[in-house]
């Protein structure tokens, strides 16, 4: 990534892309949570639920390292 080639309006433009991106990676691995803890909460069987607990909390991983690049 070479940035002294691009303008200050390209680097915002570009900055601006990754925050809705995260802010959206954020909103789906949220909504994705509340959705396993609610099956949690109201299922007999579990197992689906307890299986996919682990991809927003696995996931979530990326979301300080797109902070990081900002």
């Amino acid at each position: 990534m070479n940035l002294a080639k691009k303008t200050s309006e390209k680097l915002q433009g570009e900055l601006k892309v990754m925050k809705v991106i995260t802010r959206a990676l954020i909103g789906v691995l949220g909504a994705l949570f509340l959705f396993c803890v609610y099956g949690l909460l109201t299922n007999e069987d579990n197992t689906f639920f307890i299986s996919m607990i682990v991809v927003p909390i696995a996931l979530g991983a990326i979301i300080p390292l797109n902070y990081a690049e900002m």
